[in-house]
């Protein structure tokens, strides 16, 4: 993936990471990879930490933006060097992306509305606090609707890469932003909710939410290199076919079925909450070749996890 050195970085909507109170704990009766994987499978993409910790929401102290992200990211250079840089950049193109969606915008201004994006993007290490509980790389990166935050420890990518068997590659990593991203415009949308009313099972209204935040990552990545910063600067200037393989590579390594066989036990599409490996891929892949978000409406198909 080709980022554009000169790119201007604007880290005014990133959070700063609180906490700092190291490396998060190895789960109780799991442990070690096992105990990382009953996490992911339950929080992975979206879920709420607070139900696992037993947190109750709590302020967390990131009204301003991170003058530490400020001072080391200032280009695309940096974020080539940088994971914390590259996730400014990716939040830098999914906040151009989608500040020019003509569907987005219609549906917003019908609601008189205007676009905002997640109030903050909180690039972390270690540990920090959200409204909906803990975040630690052990939870995994996730979107919060009550503050409307996207939590993201960079430590998880090299778990999803040696644990979960992703391969190592910048649009894999952009992609689980990009991901979460797609959780908060279906906040804007308001249909996130539909995850709790239906929170399991391979047609649930969790795994349809999840199946479309990847169509949305699509359409962001089909998208990509159009992004610009605040100079009309391009952000990104290639993505080659090797590059969506590896994407595609991440997608299916956090279908539910895979996190199953890797802990262990037998594949139970009752347990599903985020679709399975084929599904992933293929609502990816969908959204890299939608020209409406239209088409990522997973609730108008009859099985997600089949198309």
């Amino acid at each position: 993936m080709s980022l554009n050195d000169n790119a201007s970085l604007d880290t005014s909507r990133m959070g700063g990471g609180g906490g700092g109170g190291g490396r998060g704990p190895v789960i109780a009766g799991g442990g070690g990879i096992v105990g990382v994987i009953v996490l992911v499978i339950y929080m992975l993409f979206g879920g709420d930490p607070g139900d696992l910790t037993g947190g109750q929401p709590q302020e967390t102290g990131q009204g301003q933006s991170d003058s530490r992200l400020a001072e080391k990211c200032k280009t695309g250079a940096d974020a080539k060097q940088d994971r914390e840089c590259l996730m400014v950049l990716g939040e830098n193109s999914l906040y151009d992306f989608w500040n020019d969606q003509p569907d987005l915008a219609k549906a917003l201004q019908d609601a008189g509305q205007d676009f905002r994006g997640p109030n903050r993007v909180v690039v972390y290490q270690g540990q920090t606090q959200s409204q909906c509980g803990t975040a630690s790389n052990q939870v995994g990166p996730f979107y919060c609707p009550v503050d409307e935050r996207i939590f993201i420890d960079t430590d998880f990518f090299d778990i999803m890469e040696s644990q979960l068997g992703a391969e190592d590659g910048v649009l894999a990593e952009l992609y689980v932003l990009a991901h979460e991203y797609g959780h908060h415009i279906q906040n804007v949308y308001g249909v996130l909710d539909e995850a709790q009313k239906d929170p399991q099972g391979a047609d649930s209204g969790a795994v349809r939410v999840e199946l479309m935040a990847d169509c949305f990552a699509g359409m962001w990545i089909q998208h990509a290199t159009e992004t610009k910063d605040a100079n009309g600067e391009a952000l990104i200037t290639g993505i080659s076919e090797a590059d969506v393989k590896n994407a595609m590579g991440a997608a299916k390594s956090v279908g539910d079925d895979e996190i199953q066989k890797k802990s262990g036990g037998g594949v139970q599409p009752e347990a599903w909450t985020h679709g399975s490996a084929k599904a992933r891929q293929a609502w990816l892949l969908r959204g890299m070749q939608a020209q409406s978000v239209n088409q990522c409406d997973t609730f108008e198909v009859n099985d997600p996890n089949n198309i």
